[in-house]
């Protein structure tokens, strides 16, 4: 790729856009329209739309189906403050089936604050390659997930992560089932 380029794949929680240039993935997200990744709405002018973006395409794809690791080693990049850096970097240290809290997020990232763990989720602009979706609530809360709950709740089923046991009013606990 030599510039900028988007793409969109199927999956069963609806449309997931990528966006990948020469030095990997730098946004992706549940959404059909690649412009919604973007910190400037006039930055979709520079973006090829493409079919398929190669390594990046068939990462997320296999991850879909069944091959949760795949994601593992594309290249991600994007701006962010020292602390977010390190708490991203965290976030893909954690294996696909478990799942940390946001104090041990932000113990992992050298701040004490779960609060300051939650912003660098909530700032994640590479939705699943830097997998926000396994940091949850230290009392077994799923926590926030820009995507929607529901997503994040899927996610983790789909890798096997936590187990959803209702409770009164609809509610439910999570269990993060033993290796």
């Amino acid at each position: 790729m030599s510039r900028n380029a988007s793409t969109t794949i199927d999956t069963p929680i609806g449309p997931f856009t990528m966006i990948g240039g020469e030095d990997g993935l730098i946004a992706a997200g549940f959404t059909p329209r690649a412009e919604e990744l973007l910190p400037s709405p006039g930055d979709s002018g520079a973006l090829a739309a493409l079919a398929d973006l190669g390594p990046l395409s068939g990462a997320a794809a296999r991850y879909f189906e069944g091959e949760l690791d795949a994601i593992d080693e594309i290249p991600v990049r994007q701006p962010g403050s020292g602390f977010q850096q390190a708490a991203w970097s965290a976030m893909r240290g954690v294996p696909a089936g478990q799942t940390i809290s946001y104090r041990e997020l932000a113990g992992r990232s050298g701040t004490g604050s779960a609060r300051a763990a939650g912003s660098a989720c909530g700032r994640n602009a590479v939705a699943l390659f830097v997998p926000c979706h396994r940091v949850v609530q230290s009392g077994g809360g799923l926590g926030g997930y820009y995507w929607g709950l529901d997503r994040k709740r899927w996610l983790l089923e789909h890798e096997r992560a936590l187990i959803t046991l209702p409770l009164d009013g609809g509610a439910g606990v999570l269990i993060t089932p033993a290796p």
